[in-house]
């Protein structure tokens, strides 16, 4: 197929997997947290889900003004360099340390058991999430399916993590999961009372295992001893992902804060559409635009919005 040539100029294209036809923004945590980012920082952005790998063979990556960034890291200094956003400015130097501590605890750690949880032992349940259409589409998610599975085998061995046994594996993970539970404690976000940037990246992976895998251990975990782990997605999905809906929206991860503001939302909306401001398809044909306000006039992406504003208005009422 020949390939569109986008025009990135002042604006951010954001390259990433099709969605998952389970209601999940993505099956990838960094891909979650690259979009989690742009809502947190109130950046306009869109999203363009042609499966390309960046030139690294990175996925996600970005277009700006031409210039094409891999790497969520990267990405993010970039677009702080670039358009002056900074979710860290309320941070101190020790804080800074231990939230890049903490990013790294996730990202080269916490990932690889979840990714062993999402494409080898939970391989059916992911591959039944895997959207893709077409008259082959069965055949081809298997296999997709399984050379994900190959290449998901080899990377943990060479990083050492896939030496271990299945219930080691598990172990570390949940270490993992008890560390940042007791890293939050009953804090709103990890770092404290305001969204930084730790929160799109704990929030990528954590929801992976809050949404994605079905009767697992991790599930069980965060849905079980570890609740505090599922309030905060609850607190983060709710307020940044507004059009996101889940089976459990009237469950006990609802926390104080949210409960009043869970009751009002607007009906579900694709989220391959879904952007700032407009979103291309693979031809690179310009789809919709949704609104980017919720039900109280406020913008969607505004980091500053607390959930107590809306409890206080509708206490008023």
């Amino acid at each position: 197929r020949k390939e569109q040539e986008l025009d990135s100029k002042d604006a951010i294209i954001l390259h990433q997997f099709s969605r998952p036809n389970n209601g999940v923004p993505s099956l990838s945590p960094f891909c979650l947290k690259m979009e989690t980012y742009l809502r947190m920082a109130d950046l306009p952005y869109q999203n363009y889900f042609d499966g390309k790998l960046s030139p690294q063979g990175k996925m996600p990556w970005i277009e700006y003004n031409h210039k094409k960034v891999s790497g969520t890291e990267f990405i993010i200094d970039f677009l702080e360099e670039k358009l002056g956003v900074n979710l860290n400015k309320h941070l101190g130097p020790h804080e800074r340390a231990v939230s890049r501590a903490v990013t790294k605890m996730v990202e080269e750690h916490f990932y690889w058991t979840l990714a062993y949880c999402q494409w080898v032992e939970n391989l059916h349940e992911t591959q039944k999430m895997v959207s893709l259409f077409g008259p082959f589409s069965d055949l081809l998610k298997w296999i997709l399916c399984h050379l994900t599975k190959g290449i998901v085998k080899r990377e943990m061995y060479g990083h050492g993590i896939g030496r271990f046994s299945e219930e080691e594996m598990y172990t570390l993970m949940e270490k993992d999961m008890r560390t940042l539970a007791g890293l939050l404690g009953d804090k709103k976000y990890i770092m404290g009372p305001n969204v930084s940037t730790v929160d799109a990246t704990v929030f990528g992976h954590l929801a992976q295992a809050m949404w994605t895998l079905p009767g697992t251990r991790p599930e069980r975990l965060i849905k079980g001893e570890l609740i505090n782990l599922a309030m905060y997605c609850e607190r983060i999905r709710r307020k940044f992902w507004p059009e996101w809906h889940h089976d459990d929206d009237n469950t006990l991860y609802e926390s104080e804060e949210s409960s009043e503001a869970s009751k009002t939302y607007s009906p579900l909306q694709d989220f391959s559409f879904y952007s700032r401001t407009e979103t291309f398809d693979e031809e690179g044909n310009s789809i919709s635009q949704t609104p980017d306000t919720d039900y109280t006039g406020h913008s969607l992406f505004d980091s500053d919005v607390d959930m107590d504003e809306y409890r206080d208005h509708e206490q008023c009422k």
